[in-house]
């Protein structure tokens, strides 16, 4: 099995595959294993690879790990179909889109992912800011924001989002799990427009 390895190494110096690779081998150990039970070089033999490659595309385990709950969800193409539309209906949209992902196949790894992540201090801050920055940051819109008042309608979101998310994945709380994501999305849009809108 080594043997069939080094020569990948040896032929993807570094490329799209193999960030690629990376990324799957990591998300299916943090699925199994955990953020702290996962290793760097555990995840490189996974993927083919040597271990000082991974450390090519990602600085840190955190980084990682991010990058494995992140680019399943096929974030760029879902914000802009979220933001296209405009500030009207921009909660209900957000709330749908983030409930099909998480009704995908991806809600094992991403379950996971999100217990781990409330259990490591250090990631659990790196999550919020990911969240909050780079995912609900740039659904909202800014150009008529301060930064302050941006960051704090995000940070709104981000809270509400999260809530439902944990309570029916995670906790899966009677109340949201037997929900329909119509009704979630009628029950739960308006609270999120509420705070994109800023009427807090």
């Amino acid at each position: 099995m080594t043997a069939q390895r080094e020569p990948k190494v040896g032929r993807r110096p570094g490329n799209q595959d193999t960030r690629g690779q990376i990324i799957t081998a990591a998300r299916d150990a943090f699925a199994a294993k955990g953020f702290a039970g996962a290793s760097m070089r555990g995840i490189a033999a996974e993927a083919g690879v040597d271990a000082a490659l991974i450390h090519h595309y990602f600085d840190s385990k955190q980084q990682l790990f991010l990058a494995t709950v992140a680019l399943p969800l096929g974030l760029p193409h879902m914000l802009e179909e979220v933001a296209a539309g405009g500030r009207g209906g921009l909660g209900e949209r957000l709330v749908r889109s983030v409930l099909g992902v998480w009704d995908s196949e991806l809600q094992p790894s991403l379950v996971a992912a999100i217990r781990t992540a409330l259990t490591d201090p250090a990631l659990t801050r790196s999550a919020g800011e990911f969240l909050t920055l780079e995912v609900i940051g740039h659904v909202l819109p800014r150009d008529d924001l301060s930064s302050e008042e941006a960051n704090r309608r995000a940070g709104l979101v981000a809270a509400q989002i999260l809530g439902l998310v944990i309570g029916r994945y995670v906790l899966r709380l009677p109340v949201l799990v037997n929900r329909q994501t119509d009704d979630l999305v009628a029950e739960v849009g308006p609270t999120v427009q509420r705070y994109v809108d800023g009427r807090a």
